[in-house]
């Protein structure tokens, strides 16, 4: 598997983490320094108090993302409501994709789920068209999100025993 340093890198910086965040901003910016291709990193987080909408959480990236985002719009959205990975090969032609920036020509987002409910989206943005192949690119992501849903887990269960 491709970028096999990074996994075993964010698997380690996971164990030692007392709360998600931390992990979620090293993964934005070390998958955005070291895959060129990947131009926008990051992750949206379901609103406490608006289960209908996404705050931006950890990003790096190129451009200025939107800040909030309703849970029937865009990639993000729809891997919100659906509990499902979602990719856009070529944002042109996908109806549900925001097109927040003319460069970007596809995504991904990854649902993070805990407790039954989709509370993180890891998305991924490049400006080439299908970027996230079904077997590499996509195995690699999907990865990274297990690594931030077993230490979101973690944190909470350890959060939980120290109240």
């Amino acid at each position: 598997m491709p970028h096999k340093y990074l996994i075993k890198e964010f698997e380690d910086y996971a164990r030692s983490v007392t709360s998600v965040e931390p992990l979620m901003q090293r993964m934005s910016e070390r998958i955005h320094k070291h895959i060129p291709r990947y131009n926008w990193v990051g992750f949206y987080l379901a609103d406490k108090k608006d289960p209908g909408a996404l705050l931006l959480g950890p990003h790096t990236g190129s451009f200025t993302p939107n800040s909030r985002i309703s849970v029937d719009q865009g990639l993000c959205g729809l891997a919100a409501c659906s509990g499902r990975i979602v990719v856009a090969d070529d944002v042109a032609k996908e109806p549900h994709c925001l097109q927040t920036y003319d460069l970007v020509k596809s995504q991904i987002s990854v649902p993070i789920v805990m407790g039954g409910k989709v509370l993180i989206v890891f998305h991924l943005e490049s400006y080439f068209l299908a970027t996230f192949k079904p077997t590499v690119e996509r195995e690699f992501v999907e990865n990274c999100a297990r690594i931030v849903g077993r230490c979101l887990q973690k944190t909470t269960a350890n959060e939980l025993v120290n109240a």
